[in-house]
């Protein structure tokens, strides 16, 4: 998919960890974002693609009265119920990956410098990384995500430790990462971290290509 063509950068992390914020940061400096829990959202949202075939796997029960698909009821399954969550992705994982490639196609022929896939389940996917050129892990401490997500989500701090358990641990995350965005100081030290990303990114394409 595009290996060899521009950059590809993998950007990951844990729940509240940051992603969306240096994602959007790299988007304002040039760089092509696609955003699959976006799309995820996108396509379980009213007439989304998955709607349908989620409503024949697990019934008109967990459709909201928007047309949309009840997450709260859904996460609640999948988290009990292994089976499920894998017939889940069994619908949402192929339809994902397709829209994934039509964006990525896209964004190169609009001449973006670098393509960064936003992927929260990247490190547990197991099949991201081949794919990619280098693996970005936003990084904060635990008790920090949790207060993040507890404070925009307002979830119950258990509801957020089960969450948690279900990801990588920080350690995994860490161990398979090429680079590191520090994220527990303020927006503007994170907004240094990711020019300087940024900037990594164009002057090893830069390189690559005098070499090439």
């Amino acid at each position: 998919m595009l290996k060899g063509q521009l950059p590809l950068v993998g950007l990951t992390g844990g729940i509240g960890s940051g992603k969306t914020a240096v994602s959007d940061g790299l988007a304002k400096l040039g760089a092509g974002i696609v955003d699959t829990d976006l799309i995820a959202h996108q396509i379980t949202a009213p007439q989304g693609s998955a709607i349908p075939l989620i409503q024949k796997q697990f019934g008109a029960e967990f459709i909201d009265p928007s047309g949309a698909l009840d997450r709260v009821k859904m996460r609640s399954l999948v988290f009990a119920d292994p089976a499920a969550r894998k017939s889940l992705e069994a619908i949402t994982h192929p339809l994902i990956k397709q829209e994934t490639i039509r964006q990525a196609q896209h964004l190169k022929q609009e001449g973006v410098p670098y393509l960064v896939f936003v992927v929260p389940l990247l490190v547990e996917s197991g099949s991201w990384k081949p794919l990619l050129d280098y693996l970005v892990v936003v990084d904060c401490p635990e008790e920090t995500q949790i207060e993040r997500v507890m404070h925009r989500s307002k979830l119950p701090r258990n509801e957020v430790e089960r969450i948690l358990k279900a990801q990588a641990s920080r350690a995994e995350r860490l161990a398979c990462a090429d680079i590191v965005i520090e994220n527990q100081g303020t927006l503007a030290e994170l907004g240094a971290e990711v020019l300087n990303l940024h900037q990594k990114i164009l002057q090893i394409q830069k390189d690559r290509s005098s070499s090439s």
